[in-house]
């Protein structure tokens, strides 16, 4: 390859390389209909095909749950990837050297193996430490404790660091400098400039990628006042807290196979249940459950089905709460959480995205100490019949009522199961929990029902305060921003693109994303000479990381189609018009401001009258530019 060939040029011709059929297929059954290719989407689960493959534009859009982009984007939602990871997967499939670039040069590429190579090292010798060495006897205890045995530290290569300040810096000093180590997460600098160990004393947990190599460590204190009880890597050029699970490279296989996963609270919960036979457990790494972690997990289960068994104290319940939110939000737009068991579903024809269930065990003991007292098949028992999250909540707050509740008392349960049962979309559903609340809590059926349909008439009433007429005239705004910006891709004569070039400099966009959309237009069109294909590739190259600016994008180029071969006269008026609708919502805008300031002020002030001329004089002179 030329040595004058930039990064981008290489990626374009990646791009020329890809055929998009061939990268879907591999991943979507699809038939063909019409010119395009549809099929189920793999983003969220559907029964009627709403994914769809347009070879000639080479891009995928679902009209179900709205992901859209080019081969790359596929592959980067597909295999939960970066642009550049996607990018070296595929320069190296077609044999492309890459050139330097902050995240592929020879200089980082090499820093980073080296990271790995001191990892692997690290954890071997650690591993070594806890069989050989006496100083790690107390660990072994402590780990025997647990009933983690000799097999079970060999298959997860369990560690022991030992209690000096740069033990592990000088065994592997020759090889590494102390900034390697550094980067790696194992050495901290202190504030006179010298590197130490960053684990001490501990027993080591080596932390895995989905690959099975070693990127972190979880670090577990021995002494009662060993502060803090784990100590964990930072993030380092290979891992991410936020984007990987503690045992996933184990979990994954069952996962597939199983189509769930159970998300556990601790390294040796997840130890104890994969030892014992429950392989699709895994854990967040020290922090809470991100939306990373959720899409990680969509990766390997279809139909999104999680149980969360975090211990059941205070603290337990308050992580299963934050959890599901996370869950929640990453699949917003996608579908309904499941909500009603297998029983009621032939009652409604709502689709589900996503399934979570609660695993409670009767005397409150995290996984670890119920799998190590009870044994595996008994906790599988509780996965068997692990209730749904609605259900869950439900018990977690009626459990708290007593039979000699005052009225006032049993207002207050209603109060927390409300928005409960507000967010059950079936009515038959919703009907049947109003039921069994009623009985539970002993009050009228009748006035429950009652207060949960003023509490939708509420919530309609405010929404349309809100919303109502503004939403027809916001969308007409919204989508003549879009027929501006999709005219840039249709395509026509430079003569038109001009013209629309001189117009959209007056128009005023209030849409941040559009916005975002226009800029990169205008400053990439000049770079690609007006050649539309050359700027739909741009485009998706500069917000290869940003997914809802994608789904923008792939959106216009749909909508471009509309506007295909027109003459110029006819695009010149296209462009006219959608411009003067954006003007017209915008002094529509301005005349509904003044009106409301004019109104709060007094008729009989001498600001009132002076506020009245300024505003016919001002509404005159916007209706002037309106004709």
């Amino acid at each position: 390859m030329p040595e004058n060939k930039t990064y981008n040029e290489v990626i374009d011709e990646i791009r020329n390389r890809l055929d998009i059929l061939d990268v879907v297929q591999s991943r979507v059954v699809l038939k063909k209909k019409g010119a395009n290719y549809w099929g189920c989407c793999p983003f969220h689960n559907e029964k009627t095909p709403s994914f769809c493959v347009n070879v000639q534009k080479g891009i995928f859009k679902c009209f179900g749950c709205g992901e859209g982009g080019d081969a790359i984007s596929f592959l980067m939602k597909i295999n939960n990837q970066s642009f550049n990871e996607v990018i070296k997967d595929l320069a190296q499939q077609f044999g492309i050297e890459l050139p330097f670039h902050s995240g592929n040069s020879k200089q980082y590429t090499e820093e980073k193996q080296l990271i790995k190579d001191l990892l692997n090292k690290s954890c071997n010798y650690y591993h070594n430490n806890l069989l050989t060495l006496s100083e790690a006897s107390e660990a072994l205890k402590y780990l025997e404790k647990r009933g983690i045995t000799k097999e079970i530290i060999e298959e997860y290569k369990l560690g022991f660091s030992l209690n000096h300040y740069d033990d592990l810096i000088k065994k592997f000093k020759s090889e590494y400098t102390p900034v390697i180590y550094e980067k790696a997460g194992l050495a901290v600098k202190t504030e006179k400039g010298d590197y130490v160990d960053r684990f001490k004393n501990r027993i080591m947990i080596p932390i895995r990628d989905e690959s099975g190599n070693v990127i972190a460590f979880g670090a577990r204190a021995i002494l009662p006042n060993q502060n803090p009880k784990y100590l964990n890597s930072p993030d380092t050029v290979l891992y991410n807290k936020s984007r990987i699970l503690y045992g996933i490279d184990k979990a994954k296989n069952k996962m597939i196979e199983e189509d769930f996963v159970v998300i556990m609270e601790g390294y040796f919960d997840v130890i104890s249940a994969q030892a014992a036979g429950l392989k699709n457990a895994v854990a967040s790494c020290g922090t809470a459950l991100t939306v990373d972690h959720v899409k990680l997990i969509a990766k390997y289960s279809k139909s999104r089905k999680i149980y969360l068994a975090f211990d059941t104290d205070a603290a337990g319940l308050k992580a299963t709460q934050r959890s599901t939110e996370v869950i929640k939000e990453a699949f917003t737009g996608l579908g309904n959480l499941k909500i009603f068991d297998q029983a009621y579903s032939s009652l409604s024809d709502d689709k589900y995205t996503c399934e979570i269930r609660v695993i409670a065990p009767f005397d409150s003991k995290d996984p670890d100490e119920y799998i190590r007292e009870y044994g595996i098949e008994e906790y599988k028992k509780y996965i068997k019949k692990a209730p749904l999250l609605l259900d869950f909540e439900l018990e977690q707050i009626l459990k708290d009522y007593k039979s000699d509740f005052s009225p006032t008392d049993k207002l207050k349960l209603v109060k927390k199961i409300m928005p409960l049962i507000e967010e059950i979309p079936n009515n038959i559903i919703q009907n049947e929990y109003i039921k069994l609340v009623s009985e539970k809590i002993n009050i009228d059926e009748k006035a429950l029902v009652r207060e949960v349909n003023r509490s939708n008439m509420l919530k309609t009433v405010e929404n349309k305060d809100f919303t109502g007429i503004v939403t027809k005239s916001s969308n007409i705004y919204e989508k003549a921003q879009k027929n501006l910006l999709c005219l840039f891709l249709t395509g026509e004569s430079n003569l038109g693109i001009n013209y629309l070039t001189e117009i959209i400099k007056n128009v005023k966009f209030i849409d941040k994303n559009l916005i975002i959309i226009k800029e990169a237009i205008d400053k990439l069109s000049y770079q690609v000479n007006n050649d539309v294909e050359k700027l739909i590739q741009a485009l998706y190259t500069q917000f290869a990381e940003d997914n809802e600016l994608k789904d923008i994008i792939t959106d216009l180029i749909y909508i471009s189609d509309s506007f295909k071969n027109l003459s110029e006269r006819d695009f010149r008026a296209v462009v006219d018009e959608n411009a003067l609708k954006i003007q017209q919502y915008q002094i529509d805008c301005e005349k509904r401001e003044l009106a409301s300031k004019y109104k709060k002020l007094n008729d009989d002030d001498i600001e009132s009258m002076q506020f009245q001329m300024q505003l016919r004089e001002k509404i005159r002179n916007k209706q002037k530019v309106g004709e």
